[in-house]
C-alpha cells in the first residue's frame, strides 16, 4: 500500500488548554448507527477490499452514509481496485499523503470513524529503503492520530501485522507477547502500534488494533508471494523461492481479514488488540506446490534464490481473544480460497498486467 492508501467534529487543539479525555469504558455492540468512515490506504489491497465490502453490504453490522478513501496512489494503490464501487454516491476519493497534516486534518473532520490501512508494507523494499517506511508508517500514523484527537473521532481502528512479534519456534503468539520485529517494515509497524496505544492511554482516544496474518486474494499488487507466483506462472515465467523454502506462514483470505476488522470496529474493546489468523500454516515450499498445481505448472518453474536478510522462520497467531470477544474465526478454506484467487488473476489480466515490470 502506498503512503496514504493501504469522525464527529469537535474543535480544539491537542496542546495546552485541551482537556484530556478519559478512555471509554465500553463500545456499543451490534449494528452501529449510520456512520461516516475514513479509510486510509483504501486503494490498496486490504483497504480496497474493506471499502468494497462496506459499500456492497457485505458487513451487515455497519451502516455507512459516507466512505472517504484517502490514498496517495503510489505503486501499490490503484483506482481499478475500487472500480466495482466507484459509481456509489457514498464514496469519495481524496488523493494525498497521510503525512500531509493540513490535508489529513481537513479530511478527518466530519468522519465518525478512521480505519487506518495506509502503510508501506513490502519487507524487501524496507531493507533497501527504510526511510519511507518510518516516514509513512510512524509519522503518518501520528499525523492521523493527532487529527482524530482534535476532531473527536469516535474510534480509530489501526491495522497492523503479525510481523511485529518477530519469529516464533513453537506455539502461537497471544496479544500479550513482546514485540520483537526483525525488519525495518515490521519495526515501523510496531512503532505505529505503540503510538496508537499511547494516544489511547494518554488522551483517551478510542483505539482498536488488529494484527493480521499473511493475507491473499483478488486485487493484491503482484510483488507479494501469492500474486507474484500466480501472475508469473500465468505468463509462463519462473517463480523465485527464498532459501530452503522452509519458512512458515499462516494464510488468511482477504474477506476473512476484512470481516474481522469490521467486527473489531463494531465490538472491540477500547485499547484492545485482536489477532486475525487463518489457521492455515504452510511452509513456503508447500504453498508453492499448491500454487503450481492450481496454475497447471511443474517444479521446473521454481528458481531457488538466496534467502532474504533477517527472514523470520515462522509466524503464528493465537486467535482466542478474537473468537471470544468478536465471535470471529476464519471461514474460507485455504485450497478453495487459493483456487478462487488463481481464477480471479486468470480472468483479470487487464488489472495486473500493466502493474508487472516490463520483461
Amino acid at each position: 500500500m502506498g503512503s496514504a492508501q493501504r469522525g464527529g467534529t469537535r474543535a480544539g487543539g491537542i496542546g495546552a488548554g485541551q482537556r484530556s479525555r478519559q478512555p471509554s469504558q465500553a463500545h456499543g455492540r451490534g449494528t452501529l448507527p449510520a456512520v461516516r468512515i475514513l479509510v486510509t490506504g483504501g486503494a490498496g489491497f486490504i483497504g480496497s477490499a474493506y471499502v468494497r465490502r462496506l459499500l456492497l453490504g457485505a458487513e451487515p453490522g455497519i451502516e455507512v452514509t459516507a466512505v472517504t478513501v484517502l490514498d496517495k496512489f503510489t505503486y501499490a494503490g490503484t483506482a481499478g481496485s475500487l472500480a466495482p464501487v466507484r459509481p456509489d454516491p457514498r464514496l469519495r476519493i481524496v488523493r494525498g499523503d497521510i503525512c500531509d497534516a493540513p490535508l489529513v486534518d481537513a479530511t478527518v473532520a466530519g468522519h465518525d470513524l478512521v480505519v487506518h490501512f495506509a502503510a508501506e508494507s513490502h519487507v524487501d523494499r524496507s531493507i533497501t529503503g527504510p526511510a519511507a517506511f518510518v516516514t509513512t508508517n510512524v509519522l503518518g500514523t501520528q499525523t492521523l492520530l493527532d487529527a482524530a484527537l482534535r476532531h473527536g473521532t469516535r474510534r480509530f481502528v489501526h491495522i497492523s501485522t503479525d510481523e511485529v512479534y518477530g519469529s516464533i519456534t513453537t506455539g502461537s503468539w497471544t496479544e500479550r507477547a513482546p514485540l520483537a520485529p526483525s525488519s525495518p517494515y515490521s519495526a515501523s509497524k510496531a512503532g505505529a502500534d505503540l503510538l496508537a496505544l499511547a494516544y489511547h492511554r494518554t488522551h483517551g482516544l478510542d483505539v482498536v488494533i488488529t494484527r493480521g496474518a499473511n493475507t491473499y486474494g483478488p486485487y493484491q499488487y503482484p510483488e507479494k508471494l501469492v500474486p507474484l507466483f500466480v501472475t508469473n506462472l500465468l505468463e509462463g515465467h519462473d517463480v523465485p523461492l527464498y532459501g530452503d523454502g522452509g519458512n512458515i506462514r499462516d494464510w488468511l483470505h482477504v474477506d476473512d481479514h476484512c470481516h474481522g476488522i469490521a467486527l473489531a470496529q463494531n465490538n472491540g474493546r477500547p485499547g484492545g488488540i485482536y489477532h486475525l489468523g487463518g489457521g492455515a500454516e504452510l511452509t513456503n515450499r508447500e504453498l508453492t506446490g499448491r500454487l503450481l498445481a492450481a496454475c497447471g505448472a511443474g517444479w521446473e518453474r521454481v528458481r531457488p534464490v538466496a534467502d532474504r536478510k533477517g527472514h523470520d522462520r515462522r509466524y503464528s497467531l493465537d486467535i482466542t481473544t478474537s473468537r471470544r470477544e468478536l465471535a470471529w474465526s476464519p471461514t474460507v478454506d485455504l485450497d478453495k480460497g487459493l483456487a478462487a484467487t488463481v481464477a480471479w488473476y486468470r480472468e483479470n489480466r487487464a488489472w495486473w498486467e500493466p502493474l508487472k515490470p516490463h520483461r
